[in-house]
């Protein structure tokens, strides 16, 4: 009897640890967000800056809430935290990605490996640059950043800030496609947002399908 009322207290302790460690990883995860986006701020108030006379006034950036993990996967919110403490890479953001409806806030960097994606969003290579005119492809996982997808619907406001202007969008077009049909990413004349990810958000393993947003653009403006 005094056994298992031993082994119960170490299995409540054990149980109190681990729902301790969670919860300051999740902590620790928003607070390297808030410093990711604060970096990109700080960035961007130089350029407009040394843009305008002293006397100008410049429009700042929202202040950033933080990663809500309301909606990941436990493996992406793991991928996550491990992402903050690779060695060697510290990317700068080319630009903050906002869809306000959704509440999403996240930076946008170059490139499309793993440990970008477990950071932030990422710039797909070969499409335009956040700010330049044509197609700017911008990919994130399924599970992490890009699950509120799920709910966006056209008519939704998307919100590129760069350095020096903040673009608005408007989504024109939602569709599920096969991976080979890269042709969603193909230059445009006219300029355009295509948001990218995994298709079904839910499915368990390599997801089969992608899942495509395409905007338009409405509005710029510094």
């Amino acid at each position: 009897m005094k056994r298992l009322i031993i082994l119960e207290r170490l299995a409540w302790g054990v149980g109190l640890l681990l729902i301790a460690v969670f919860t300051i990883a999740r902590v620790h995860g928003a607070l390297s967000s808030r410093a990711e986006l604060a970096r990109f701020e700080a960035a961007r108030t130089a350029h407009q800056q040394a843009a305008q006379p002293a006397s100008g006034a410049r429009t700042p950036l929202p202040v950033p809430t933080g990663v809500d993990f309301t909606l990941w996967s436990e493996s992406r919110v793991r991928a996550y935290q491990g992402s903050q403490h690779e060695e060697g890479r510290q990317p700068h953001a080319l630009a903050v990605l906002e869809i306000p409806r959704l509440g999403l806030t996240v930076a946008v960097l170059e490139g499309t490996d793993e440990l970008t994606l477990n950071r932030g969003v990422g710039h797909v290579g070969g499409t335009a640059l956040p700010g330049e005119r044509g197609n700017v492809g911008i990919a994130g996982h399924r599970d992490g950043f890009f699950r509120v997808l799920k709910d966006v619907s056209t008519g939704d406001t998307i919100r590129l800030v760069t350095l020096g202007e903040s673009l608005e969008y408007t989504v024109q077009e939602i569709r599920v496609v096969e991976p080979e049909e890269v042709q969603v990413l193909d230059p445009t004349s006219t300029p355009v947002l295509t948001l990218v990810t995994c298709y079904p958000f839910y499915y368990v393993g390599n997801a089969p399908k992608r899942y495509v947003v395409r905007a338009g653009l409405t509005s710029e403006g510094h």
